[in-house]
């Protein structure tokens, strides 16, 4: 076994990077609230901010004076809720769309507290009567959103690059082996920019063998020895993996190390043996129950999800239809055959129904490789993984069946696009799990079929989380994760997630 001390990772940056990186943010969140509030007062009344009295000093312009005495008002106001809504939080993983959203929640609220405050403060006794503008609070949101969302994205990305070259990353240790210990420790090495180094194995229960090793990854202890391990290693950072982990020992551990050390805990389950979060907590007699919600949405969120089906269709669907059309061309010119491509599907309750994409194949080719393949990939086969341990594959590489154009169009995913006529027919939605083909659903084990209990999906939570770097096992948890924990805010944050991926041109099945 290798000891704690040993995975001890030499940190790539003097410890004062991050503070300051933080206060530098927070010194330009000050200077970007002030200016968007200068801005917006000139943009709404084109008069000066300052001016120069007969002695030769500078102060507030008369116009402007009445707003100025906000300012102390406004710059703690946006500062806090950027704190509050962890915009300063400088390591660890982190999302683009999840950025922007905190962005969008701390100025929207920051601004509804400052025309709270401007109109109860009334700019003090020198301004009690003076009418503040509410334009020039609307300008302000928009600047301050934009300026500071901006400047969050330029700094995620630097954040990126510096994490590609291993610096900042954060030092994990990872309780239990199995598929979730695997698929972390793999996504991890696979992309860095995550933010995180996974230093050691940490075993529930005793150590196998003294110079053991998972996945590449030193074994440095059991889970008795936790907190010297987190404590000789320096690790910030414990995924626990394996759910048969004792609670008592580990609510010990965090207790003890937890708390005095400030390492984080994550619990990365099976979600197969979660509770969903969609409960009611029921009585009968004087006995507690939880209610499992039997349909996954109700007769509102199905409205819901199916107008928001529409509406997102029908826009693209009319902003597209260029792409569309020079799409079918090119096609066309590239081989013979039909424009769309047109194969049976299994959709919501086993139904099955006419799927449609841009054709990428060739016609009258061989389906057998892929039914092949399939099988293997939905039973767990080792060779359905085409990649290696480091950076799995799960997807047919060498397909002839395939056109020149074919495989550009399924590399940027523009080959699903007909599928919003399927949306429009009310067979798919916009966000759903991946609609099988019947000879796959044949080698359904029983709990795999619980994925058809919604439409499928355009795209799903299983394309931007991994795509085919997931085993079948996987795909089908994200699938019923989503089912379980569908909203609105869900989709919308899974489709703005969907632009990089198909930017990144990751292979589609």
């Amino acid at each position: 076994m290798t000891t704690p001390s040993a995975v001890r990772v030499a940190a790539r940056a003097p410890r004062w990077v991050v503070p300051l990186v933080k206060s530098f943010l927070v010194v330009a969140d000050i200077a970007l609230a002030s200016l968007s509030f200068f801005i917006a007062f000139y943009l709404r009344h084109y008069n000066s901010i300052v001016q120069r009295s007969a002695t030769g000093t500078l102060s507030w312009s008369r116009e402007f004076a009445p707003y100025a005495v906000l300012l102390p008002l406004i710059i703690p106001i946006r500062v806090l809720l950027n704190r509050y809504y962890d915009l300063y939080r400088v390591r660890g993983e982190f999302s683009f769309v999840d950025d922007l959203a905190r962005v969008f929640k701390a100025t929207a609220i920051g601004s509804l507290l400052v025309v709270a405050a401007t109109f109860m403060y009334r700019g003090g006794v020198q301004y009690r009567t003076f009418s503040y503008s509410r334009g020039i609070f609307l300008l302000d949101f928009l600047l301050v959103l934009a300026s500071i969302g901006a400047t969050r994205m330029l700094f995620r990305a630097g954040q990126i690059a510096v994490g590609r070259r291993g610096i900042n990353l954060i030092p994990t240790l990872i309780v239990g082996r199995g598929p979730e210990a695997a698929l972390f420790i793999q996504e991890m090495r696979a992309r860095p920019e995550l933010g995180y180094r996974v230093i050691g194995i940490i075993e529930n229960g005793p150590v196998v063998a003294p110079s053991s090793s998972f996945e590449g990854v030193p074994v440095v202890g059991d889970l008795k020895t936790l907190p010297e391990a987190i404590r000789e290693s320096r690790a910030n950072e414990v995924i626990i993996s394996d759910p048969n982990v004792p609670g008592e020992a580990l609510f010990d551990v965090m207790i003890q190390t937890g708390r005095r050390r400030g390492v984080e805990f994550r619990i990365a389950p099976t979600l197969l043996n979660c509770l969903p979060s969609k409960t009611e907590i029921d009585q009968v007699g004087s006995l507690p129950m939880v209610t499992l919600f039997r349909s996954p949405l109700s007769g509102a969120a199905r409205i819901i999800k199916r107008t928001f089906d529409l509406t997102i269709a029908i826009f693209a669907l009319t902003v597209l239809s260029p792409l569309w059309l020079l799409i079918a061309l090119l096609i066309k010119l590239d081989s013979r055959g039909p424009v769309f491509y047109k194969q049976e599907r299994v959709g919501m309750d086993g139904r099955v129904f006419l799927f449609y994409k841009f054709r990428t194949m060739h016609p009258g080719v061989d389906d057998r490789p892929h039914r092949e393949y399939q099988r293997a990939y939905i039973n767990g086969r080792p060779d359905s993984n085409l990649g290696d341990d480091k950076r799995p594959v799960f997807k047919l590489r060498t397909d002839d069946r395939i056109t020149r154009l074919g495989r550009i169009l399924r590399k940027t995913s523009l080959d699903e696009l007909p599928q919003l006529f399927n949306v429009l027919r009310g067979d798919m939605s916009i966000v759903g799990p991946r609609p099988p083909i019947p000879y796959e659903v044949e080698n359904y084990q029983l709990w795999h079929r619980k994925r058809l209990d919604m439409k499928p999906g355009i795209t799903g939570l299983w394309q931007v989380s991994g795509r085919n770097r997931l085993p079948f096992d996987e795909m089908v948890r994200m699938d019923l994760y989503y089912i379980e924990n569908w909203s609105v805010l869900l989709d919308i944050k899974i489709i703005l997630q969907t632009l990089p991926v198909m930017w990144r041109g990751e292979d589609a099945y």
